[in-house]
């Protein structure tokens, strides 16, 4: 049985679901498992829940229609949020060609690694919550995150993908104008502010729900594509990454122990609003779709609103 992931709002907090066919279950009351009343209960035990999960058998007295459900981040909250900077080549591309800058070298050929930054798991919002406007440069970022399900250290890049329960979409929001400290030197150290840029309330949507690994056979021929106010903005593919998701998760598991629950944003294609200086406004809709996967919505509130 094919089932998606999810984590919904009920009253008694956040609990974990499966969807299947339209349909939404709670997952504690399907499988008997205490422990899967929360998604990263499920992840923590995913070899078996994986398992059980293909083969549950529904109460469908207790379905609940999707359009019935409020939807959250679905890890509530990830053990730890990555996302990885400049990690397309058309956007690499198209920036380099913005700025007059040289194109830089393949990084594999240079013997370079895939970087990333992190995000407090707490960033994490899910499929249609409102984010307060951060700056008059706020920018969207459509990605394919990878949820790990397996502790991961060292791993290979051969063997790395499967550390990966699932994957989901995220919007990588981010606050450009608070990028760069002002009051520093161009050829400063210290000049650039990565919290500003990336770390405020629901700057990291995720959703709408987790589809398991095995239903992804290929994560890398992946159609992103992301509109806002429904005009398209970014339109690519994970084939144009130039870390893949395996070399990503090996290099991250050579610095720190990756766990059950952490999330990676793989990257993001060209088509963001610092490359054409259209930035994101009070009131704009965004909707992130990756091919297989599903769509996250996200709305943009002015600065006084709440999320």
């Amino acid at each position: 049985m094919s089932y998606h992931l999810a984590t919904y709002r009920s009253h008694r907090g956040p609990r974990s679901a499966i969807r299947v066919n339209g349909a939404v279950f709670d997952l504690e009351e399907v499988t008997a498992v205490p422990n899967y009343a929360t998604v990263l209960g499920v992840l923590a035990d995913w070899d078996s829940a994986d398992k059980l999960l293909r083969n549950v058998s529904k109460d469908l007295s207790k379905r609940q229609p999707l359009s019935h459900v409020k939807l959250l981040a679905p890890v509530h909250y990830p053990t730890a949020i990555y996302g990885a900077g400049a990690n397309y080549v058309d956007h690499v591309c198209r920036m380099a060609e913005i700025l007059g800058l040289p194109l830089d070298p393949d990084p594999h050929k240079v013997g370079l690694k895939p970087w990333h930054f992190m995000k407090p798991s707490h960033c994490a919002v899910g499929t249609g919550a409102g984010v307060p406007i951060r700056t008059d440069t706020m920018d969207w970022e459509v990605e394919l995150a990878a949820v790990i399900g397996r502790t991961a250290r060292n791993v290979s890049v051969a063997d790395a993908l499967n550390y990966v329960a699932g994957y989901t979409v995220a919007n990588d929001l981010s606050a450009r104008g608070l990028t760069v400290r002002p009051h520093l030197a161009p050829n400063s150290p210290f000049k650039y502010d990565w919290i500003g840029q990336k770390v405020f309330e629901g700057s990291c949507p995720l959703g709408p729900w987790i589809v398991p690994a095995r239903d992804i056979p290929n994560p890398q021929n992946l159609r992103l594509k992301l509109t806002v106010n429904e005009q398209l903005r970014q339109d690519s593919s994970t084939s144009m990454m130039i870390f893949s998701i395996a070399e990503q998760i090996a290099h991250l598991s050579s610095c720190v122990e990756l766990r059950p629950g952490d999330v990676i944003l793989t990257g993001t294609p060209s088509g963001v609003g610092a490359e054409t200086k259209e930035f994101l406004k009070s009131g704009d809709m965004i909707t992130a779709e990756v091919e297989r996967i599903g769509v996250l919505t996200t709305v943009i509130l002015n600065s006084e609103s709440c999320a």
